[in-house]
């Protein structure tokens, strides 16, 4: 208990918040992409898919090198934002969104094109036989119907982009308090040879994972639920 009252709560703050913030900017790129990519030719889907992909087979400190190399104020990208808007990505939580952001961003996108794949196509018919824009078919057809993977998507990014390490460490840094998260606060303190705290965090994590994966599983099973059971 004693561990508990002295230990500094900022990581999970930090945590929280970048993956809130990272899911929130995924929710609608991924969404956007999604619908975007079906629309392409079979040829320059699967470039597009590929590309929109990446991030989900590369190694996450390969994506923060390539991460850090764009948005250093060294690089054109970089010094263009820092010295014409003031921003700085590097060592900044603005980084830490980005990064967790970039790796969690395929989960939001691969689930939200499954989703919208197994969406009926004679209701997207009937919509235009309605008189229906496309817009109007999306909102009130697609989306709906989609509605269930569209949430198991949005939580496993929520909980991807709260655990991220590799490219968050590489472009944000472990600044206490303001990039400092717990997956890098759990490498910290392993180093310093303290496992006791080290063990109270991952089972911090733990607990988030699975949380997760319950609110997952409990959309999956509200969408099955008038399916016939074996």
């Amino acid at each position: 208990m004693d561990v508990l009252k002295n230990l500094d709560w900022s990581p999970l703050y930090v945590s929280f918040k970048t993956g809130a913030a990272a899911t929130f900017v995924c929710f609608f790129l991924g969404i956007f992409a999604a619908e975007r990519v079906m629309r392409l030719p079979t040829g320059r889907r699967a470039f597009v898919d590929g590309i929109l992909t990446m991030p989900l087979i590369l190694p996450p400190t390969a994506a923060g090198f390539f991460l850090l190399l764009l948005f250093s104020r060294r690089r054109p990208l970089g010094s263009f934002l820092f010295q014409n808007f003031g921003i700085k990505v590097v060592q900044t939580w603005l980084g830490c969104i980005i990064a967790a952001g970039v790796i969690a961003f395929p989960l939001m996108y691969k689930n939200a094109r499954a989703a919208f794949e197994q969406v009926d196509v004679n209701l997207i018919y009937a919509g235009r036989t309605l008189g229906m824009s496309e817009f109007q078919i999306f909102r009130k057809v697609v989306f709906p119907a989609a509605r269930p993977g569209i949430t198991s998507g949005t939580i496993l990014t929520f909980a991807r982009a709260m655990g991220e390490y590799g490219a968050t460490s590489m472009l944000a840094g472990n600044i206490p308090g303001k990039t400092g998260t717990i997956s890098q606060k759990i490498a910290m303190v392993i180093q310093d040879g303290d496992y006791h705290t080290a063990g109270i965090w991952v089972i911090i994590v733990l607990l988030t994972a699975f949380a997760a994966v319950f609110c997952m599983n409990l959309s999956a099973g509200k969408r099955t639920k008038n399916m016939k059971r074996w």
